[in-house]
């Protein structure tokens, strides 16, 4: 396994929210600004490090930052753009 693998990956750095405070939107560390279905695609696919996807109790599949025990990478703590 390549150890710089995830150097090669983007990550999410910022995200936008709606007026419920549901994220809509990322921002990735190469600047690309992603809608939520584009950036749940690009998940899917691996192309995004650091975050997952999975399926909720209501059938949808949402995107969440993986369980790493830091909380300053969560998601909805992330800054907004």
């Amino acid at each position: 396994m390549n150890s710089n693998s995830n150097n090669e990956r983007e990550t999410f750095v910022a995200v936008q929210k709606n007026g419920d405070g549901d994220i809509t939107a990322f921002q990735t560390s190469t600047g690309r600004t992603l809608n939520y279905e584009q950036a749940l695609a690009e998940v899917q696919g691996g192309q995004i490090a650091g975050v997952n996807a999975f399926k909720g109790r209501d059938g949808e599949t949402y995107i969440r930052g993986d369980a790493d025990g830091d909380p300053t990478n969560n998601l909805d703590n992330l800054p907004t753009f």
